[in-house]
């Protein structure tokens, strides 16, 4: 059977500081274009759970870098990165 685990079980085998260095890309793709929303989905699947992706997220990010991206998101979007980054 096919599973859409997007990589989870092999994320799982990884130490803190594989999981760090690719969130840390993760950012800087966002610095480049992604949307916020998807470096979010995908740090949570890489960290194994939401509360260690907000960890990753807000040590990679400045705490004005993630006001601001939450601030420019409405409805949703900003519940869901208030989540994420603040």
């Amino acid at each position: 059977m096919f599973t859409h685990d997007l990589g989870a079980s092999l994320y799982k085998t990884w130490t803190a500081e594989q999981r760090r260095e690719e969130i840390s890309k993760l950012v800087e793709g966002y610095r480049q274009g992604t949307p916020l929303g998807i470096v979010c989905n995908l740090a949570e699947i890489i960290a194994g759970s939401r509360e260690l992706a907000k960890d990753y997220l807000t040590a990679c990010m400045p705490l004005a870098e993630r006001q601001a991206a939450v601030a420019k998101e409405t409805g949703g979007m900003r519940s869901l990165l208030q989540e994420f980054l603040l």
